[in-house]
């Protein structure tokens, strides 16, 4: 007969249990969290930094060129029938635009719009919009004067049957770019 206060093995207890579960637990979400992380990669991040830092000068170079052209544009978006109608006021008429309806976080969300000049206004430009676009955009406008491109580019609310003005804000960052 074993004595009455002999210890049980450590695999009867309930503590060690408790403690190996909890382990168990921890490295079962660390390998979810691993092929999560490895199967869904983060698009929003630009492995290469330093093409896209000498992209920012040629785009700045593009709005500065919008901005000594003196271009504005009011683009209107109607909801019922699709139609982009876009007007602009500078000393720049291209034949065709490009319009970007650029989502700062989903990818899948933009739009790019190819604006014809209508031959009855000059100035005005029409395009069509296949779906609704709603929300915070980032809205380029490129068009091309002289074998050079020109930008207008702006985060606005874009919402359907509203006005939306581009090149009526300073552009950011002009100033230490003139003193180069």
């Amino acid at each position: 007969m074993p004595p009455a206060n002999m210890p049980c093995p450590w695999y009867k207890q309930l503590w060690p249990w408790i403690i190996i579960a909890i382990l168990a637990c921890s490295v079962t979400l660390t390998l979810s969290m691993v092929t999560i992380a490895v199967n869904n990669p983060d698009h929003l991040v630009n492995d290469n930094y330093y093409e896209a830092g000498k992209g920012i000068n040629r785009s700045l170079d593009r709005e500065l060129l919008g901005q000594t052209l003196q271009l504005k544009a009011k683009l209107r978006l109607d909801e019922m029938t699709g139609e982009v109608v876009l007007l602009l006021e500078g000393n720049s008429a291209p034949q065709t635009l490009e319009l970007n309806l650029i989502s700062p976080t989903q990818p899948e969300k933009d739009r790019n719009i190819s604006l014809s000049q209508s031959g009855s206004e000059p100035g005005r430009y029409v395009g069509q919009l296949d779906d609704k676009v709603e929300g915070r955009r980032f809205v380029e406008l490129l068009g091309v004067e002289e074998g050079k491109t020109w930008r207008l580019f702006e985060e606005e609310r874009v919402e359907h049957d509203k006005d939306l003005l581009l090149g009526d804000e300073p552009l950011q960052g002009a100033e230490d770019h003139n003193k180069r």
